[in-house]
Formats: structure tokens, sequence, C-alpha cells
């Protein structure tokens, strides 16, 4: 099942994601330094923000394979089928 913010992410443009990555990254650069000097009110947020990062960097991911070439998806079959058999 999908969550909340994997469906709101669809809705994002391209360069939407792009820049709200930027801005979560520096969020979560700003809490680290902040939780290191004085302390978070809630630690976890950390973890909240490190995952809202991952659904961005796989959103992104995901559009640039399906807007991919037949000629790079036969590429990365390749790879995918070398890896397979180590």
């Amino acid at each position: 099942m999908a969550t909340k913010k994997f469906l709101e992410l669809q809705d994002y443009s391209d360069s939407d994601l792009l820049s709200e990555l930027d801005s979560t990254r520096a969020q979560y650069q700003k809490m680290k330094f902040d939780h290191a000097l004085t302390g978070l009110e809630n630690p976890l947020s950390l973890r909240e923000v490190r995952r809202d990062i991952a659904r961005l960097q796989t959103e992104i991911r995901r559009r640039e394979l399906a807007n991919a070439s037949e000629e790079q998806n036969a590429k990365r079959s390749k790879i995918k089928a070398r890896r397979r058999k180590k």
C-alpha cells in the first residue's frame, strides 16, 4: 500500500522534486547541527527527514528509468544479468 507522502510526490513536477530534495537536505543538515549542539525535542524527527529524502530520491530515479531509452534499458538489463550470475 502506497503511503500518503509517496502519492503526493507523484503529483510533483521534476523541477519541484529537485527543489524539494535540496530544501529537505538543507533542513536535515541544520537539524543534525542543532541536535549536536543543543539536542532536539524529538530526535526521531531526524529519521523522518532522512526517509523523506529517500522517498524523493526514489521518485526521481523512478522517473529517470521510466524516461530512459530502449538502448539504456537494454544495457541496464545486461548489468542486472551479470550481477545475478555471481
